[in-house]
């Protein structure tokens, strides 16, 4: 008797997924990450990296992840907890706290980990975590992961976030904690966080405040110290999450705040205390990381020169952006299918710029997500512009006579 299959459904849903032109298959680079990279076998000029300064081939983080697989070998040989931390390891969460301005920081394997790792740690069903309806999925995961309670207010709204706030503190039984968590910069929109209205109604509610700055850190506040920095709130943001995946141009996250966070993640946090540490090529990348943008702060100042350029000449097409502010850039369809038949034909221009479609986003905010980085020439952002603007117009996002 022939077995049936009991994961038969998955082609039922991979149908319907691409029935409602939601499934998009994966590209498949095939040279280093760049302002041209080769994907699928063509050359393009990529727009769907979050290599914001161009870090990921910069020569001083060559050299240094090179100089470390030479002394320390390729791996770390453990979890933290065992054998895994090395003296480098403690010398990056230094390096970072200064340049955050924390008492103290811990690493993670990823900025994902980081908040998965850090909220469920933290609270109890004593607790309330109120958060932002277009936080980051790794927030929302972790609040599910959370046994508090939880609010959810609309997105940068901080009227409905100070009436959350104000329930909740004329609670006959008060909570322990009420964790006001955002992202820095929304990595779909790329609009910043009201952080200092968002702040002031945490204070006035006895509330902690958790930032994620995975798209700040590099971008915004002084050579990229990000959100915080950015709108001078040292010392009244509780929590800063980050990652050196984007602008630090290597892999991991990290959490910054009081040394009895650090202390207490080492203790509890699942991902800290189940995954092998950074290797130590990674290691010695994000330490160089953090050194090269303060050394270098024209490719801050260059990022932010090309990021200008591109959304006013986009806008000039007749595009609409959204409300972003930053670097990421949405590029609004609508729907799921013109999204992907839009980034299809910009592949055919030679410009690599992915569609963001459901679930992602909703149904019916279907984008093309495009980043500029440092590291774009103008050369290279002319190219883009004039495909964007072909593509428009032969799909009929844009008048035909713009």
């Amino acid at each position: 008797m022939s077995r049936s299959d009991p994961l038969a459904f998955l082609d039922a849903e991979m149908a319907d997924l691409r029935r409602q032109h939601l499934y998009r298959g994966l590209r498949v680079l095939s040279t280093a990450q760049g302002p041209v990279v080769e994907v699928d076998g063509r050359r393009v000029v990529s727009l769907s990296s979050n290599d914001y300064l161009g870090l990921t081939h910069h020569p001083r983080l060559r050299a240094a992840a090179t100089a470390a697989v030479a002394e320390f070998g390729v791996g770390s040989g453990a979890v933290r907890t065992i054998a895994g931390t090395l003296t480098m390891h403690e010398a990056l969460e230094a390096e970072l706290a200064e340049f955050k301005g924390v008492p103290a920081v811990l690493t993670f394997q990823s900025g994902f980990t980081a908040n998965t790792g850090t909220i469920p740690t933290i609270t109890t069903d004593a607790d309330l975590v109120v958060s932002d309806a277009l936080n980051h999925a790794s927030i929302i995961d972790a609040v599910r992961l959370s046994k508090a309670a939880r609010a959810i207010y609309p997105h940068g709204d901080v009227a409905a976030l100070a009436a959350i706030l104000e329930e909740a503190r004329s609670r006959e039984e008060p909570y322990r904690l009420v964790l006001v968590v955002t992202d820095g910069v929304f990595s779909m929109d790329g609009d910043i966080a009201p952080l200092p209205a968002i702040v002031e109604a945490a204070e006035a509610a006895g509330a902690a405040v958790m930032v994620d700055d995975a798209h700040g850190s590099g971008v915004l506040g002084r050579h990229g110290r990000g959100t915080v920095d950015h709108f001078g709130l040292h010392g009244r943001v509780d929590i800063q999450v980050g990652t050196l995946s984007k602008a630090a141009g290597s892999l991991g996250g990290y959490v910054g705040g009081p040394t009895a966070l650090r202390e207490i993640l080492t203790q509890r946090a699942r991902p800290f205390l189940f995954s092998t540490s950074h290797p130590p090529a990674v290691v010695a990348a994000c330490r160089e990381a953090i050194r090269v943008m303060q050394d270098e702060p024209e490719l801050q100042e260059r990022l932010w020169d090309n990021t200008r350029r591109f959304k006013a000449e986009l806008a000039g097409l007749g595009f609409d952006t959204g409300r972003s502010e930053t670097p990421i850039t949405p590029v609004m369809m609508g729907d799921p299918e013109t999204a992907m038949r839009f980034s299809d034909r910009l592949m055919d221009e030679g410009v690599f710029a992915q569609p963001i479609v459901f679930p992602t986003v909703a149904l019916d905010k279907a984008r093309i997500r495009a980043i500029v980085t440092a590291a774009h020439t103008d050369e290279q952002l002319d190219q883009a512009l004039q495909a964007f603007g072909k593509v428009g117009r032969e799909l009929g996002v844009l008048p035909s006579n713009r």
